[in-house]
């Protein structure tokens, strides 16, 4: 998130020297030495570090991965836009790094996580350190959210542990999940009463915002109704213009999002998109699928912002950095808490969809039955959060993932990477794998 300074790094390899190899054992060292006393400012350091961990560890392609899964990009080097079999078939390889990746990277922050919450626990609380614990405990609900809607049921820490311990259900982990925003929820500062002031900060209302987001996975749809609209009827955020959003300029509508200032962070997601001829310039690595490119109707106020074609090449137009790559990186923004209560409501929720709609620039729809109802919702969140990482799991959750993009059933899960395996006999492989 912020640029690291000396002193990051000097407390990071102090606590976590001996936490980490080159590769990631799921059961690291122990990441705080016996004995070991932290001030109030030393936690301060510490947390920016955290920031730093939680955006960083998993990688670009972590924040990308539901649209790459989800058949709305492929691969830049391409000639058949449409052939997402294969292309996805190819990333869900127990081998493959980004599969490997995205599982080390959010282990390797939740062992920071973990050491957070525990040299919390070794002084006397006031009100900054709840504060600290509230955001300690939403970036693990995070970390855990991402991993559970990837691989199932993954090892549940409390803490960090020698110990080479077996998967969790998902109903545990879901619950594990729920149990930290709870805490997260009654701690961590009111939006722009944190650090800085703003959305870059974890606020209690982004706990509020990932909670809706995990009842709704749930099926839990009367919960996530309420802390969707709990959002949406308070008078800190309202839906604001689309490129505001993904253009780093003050808004109302953005709830929590990475910074994302500097380019050795790592999250050049606007290098994927763009091509070398562009003006911002890229490598072209990902490019939309024909059917991304035509989804968005005349009028749609999304439309320019999301895609372009450059020299007849379609390009992503969400991240506009270019090679600098400093795009912020949206985790929570009002037009999904629309789509949540939406979705979560069933026909009666049609207003909130429709309101979306107006805001940006499209006519009110109708449907006839909840099974058509659902089918709009997810074309309305296809576009809203196109490129943002959703599109796979929408599908997966509401089971169309095999009908509407044609993968076979074990794809509906990413395989437990085969490094892990090698290292814990006590995990075992997703099915099919």
């Amino acid at each position: 998130m912020m640029k690291p300074v000396l002193k990051i790094f000097l407390i990071m390899i102090f606590f976590f020297s001996a936490s980490c190899s080159s590769e990631l054992d799921l059961y690291p060292r122990s990441a705080v030495s016996a004995g070991t006393e932290l001030t109030e400012k030393d936690i301060e350091t510490f947390l920016t570090g955290v920031y730093n961990s939680v955006q960083n560890d998993p990688r670009r392609e972590s924040y990308i991965l539901g649209d790459l899964l989800g058949g709305d990009l492929n691969s830049g080097g391409s000639a058949n836009g449409g052939g997402t079999n294969a292309f996805i078939s190819n990333i869900l390889r127990p081998e493959y790094s980004v599969v490997k990746n995205t599982w080390t990277g959010y282990f390797e922050a939740l062992y920071q996580v973990n050491t957070l919450i525990k040299s919390i626990e070794s002084l006397e609380h006031n009100e900054r350190l709840k504060e600290v614990k509230g955001t300690a405990h939403f970036f693990r609900a995070y970390l855990y959210y991402n991993l559970t809607t990837r691989y199932g049921g993954v090892p549940v820490l409390r803490e960090n542990t020698l110990e080479k311990v077996a998967r969790n259900s998902e109903a545990e982990v879901w619950q594990f999940i729920e149990e930290d925003l709870e805490t997260a929820i009654s701690l961590a500062p009111s939006f722009g009463q944190g650090l800085g002031g703003d959305f870059y900060f974890v606020s209690s209302e982004a706990a509020i915002a990932l909670m809706a987001r995990v009842k709704l996975a749930q099926q839990k749809m009367d919960e996530a109704a309420a802390l969707a609209e709990q959002l949406i009827n308070s008078p800190v955020f309202q839906l604001d213009d689309f490129d505001k959003i993904f253009r780093r300029q003050d808004n109302s509508e953005v709830i929590f999002a990475f910074e994302n200032l500097t380019e050795e962070s790592g999250i050049t997601l606007s290098t994927l998109f763009y091509t070398y001829a562009h003006p911002q310039s890229g490598s072209y690595v990902y490019k939309p699928n024909p059917g991304a490119m035509s989804m968005f109707e005349d009028g749609d106020l999304r439309a320019a912002t999301s895609v372009d074609t450059y020299e007849g090449l379609d390009v992503v137009n969400k991240y506009p950095s270019g090679q600098t790559g400093t795009d912020p990186v949206i985790v929570s923004r009002l037009g999904e808490l629309y789509l949540i209560s939406a979705e979560a409501q069933g026909l009666r929720g049609i207003n909130r969809l429709n309101e979306l709609r107006e805001a940006r620039g499209l006519n009110p729809v109708n449907a006839s039955s909840e099974e058509e109802y659902l089918n709009l919702i997810l074309e309305e969140r296809r576009r809203e959060l196109f490129a943002e990482g959703f599109r796979w799991y929408d599908l997966v959750r509401t089971g169309k993932a095999q009908s509407v993009i044609g993968i076979m059933e074990r794809e509906t899960l990413l395989p437990i990477p085969e490094t892990e395996l090698l290292l814990n006999e006590n995990l075992t492989q997703n099915p099919g794998y």
